[in-house]
């Protein structure tokens, strides 16, 4: 199981040899910051986590729940040229990926323009290069996306990370980030082979922990969650950043 501690995860070389080993990584949040430190700045880091109160809700569920709310940005990574936003585009994915939500396109509203160009997200995003550039060498240009996530939690409606269950989104690489998490219980990631058989399992609650996949290796999925106060608001915030190889 690849758990690894704060003490192990503060090398880039440890964190490769996880994922290329194990197929995932379980980064702690220190850790994890300090990593990213190695490639930018996170002056905007407030700025950039109190955009988790803006996110629009997700129109597109077919489960009928509105427990989810997030924004979209697409970007590319091109051989050595700096990493640039796209056009604003659509979320796209298989029934064979997203049985529940797939098979359409989805427009989902675009991440602020000060948040998606700002110092945190680049950040974020340049470490992502780096690590998958190294897995993947022979890779010239990368299709990226990014998904702010709010999973709400009340007591008639439990949020679901998840609602496809474990699955694979379909790309190469996949990180998750947690922003915060507030007054909820559960929400436990679960890595599994492609087989369905368990490899790991733990759970993002402190600010910047982190889960790194290889989605071609492995399959993920988080439980719902449920607030612990249902007198108080509950929810889960996390960045998703999915790696694709570029091919037109």
């Amino acid at each position: 199981m690849a758990l690894m501690s704060t003490a192990t995860c503060s090398t880039t070389n440890a964190l490769q040899s996880a994922i290329a080993g194990d197929g995932f990584a379980f980064v702690h949040g220190a850790a994890m910051r300090e990593l990213l430190a190695r490639h930018g700045a996170l002056t905007d880091w407030a700025r950039f986590s109190e955009s988790w109160n803006h996110l629009e809700l997700d129109s597109y569920m077919a489960d009928g729940g509105r427990y989810r709310r997030r924004r979209h940005a697409a970007y590319a990574a091109i051989d050595r040229a700096p990493i640039a936003r796209r056009p604003h585009q659509p979320h796209v994915q298989t029934i064979e990926y997203n049985p529940v939500n797939g098979g359409i396109e989805r427009w989902f509203e675009p991440i602020d323009p000060e948040v998606g160009d700002g110092d945190s997200m680049l950040t974020i995003l340049g470490f992502c290069r780096a690590l998958f550039d190294t897995l993947a060498a022979s890779t010239p240009a990368w299709h990226l996306e990014v998904h702010q996530f709010r999973i709400e939690a009340r007591p008639d409606e439990q949020g679901r990370p998840t609602p496809e269950g474990l699955h694979r989104d379909g790309v190469d690489y996949v990180l998750v980030l947690l922003i915060d998490r507030r007054n909820i219980a559960r929400g436990v990631t679960t890595i599994h082979s492609p087989a369905g058989r368990p490899l790991g399992h733990f759970t993002l609650t402190d600010p910047f922990d982190a889960a790194l996949v290889d989605d071609a290796r492995v399959a993920h999925g988080v439980t719902p969650v449920e607030p612990i106060d249902p007198q108080q608001p509950a929810y889960r915030d996390v960045l998703v950043v999915t790696f694709a190889a570029r091919r037109a």
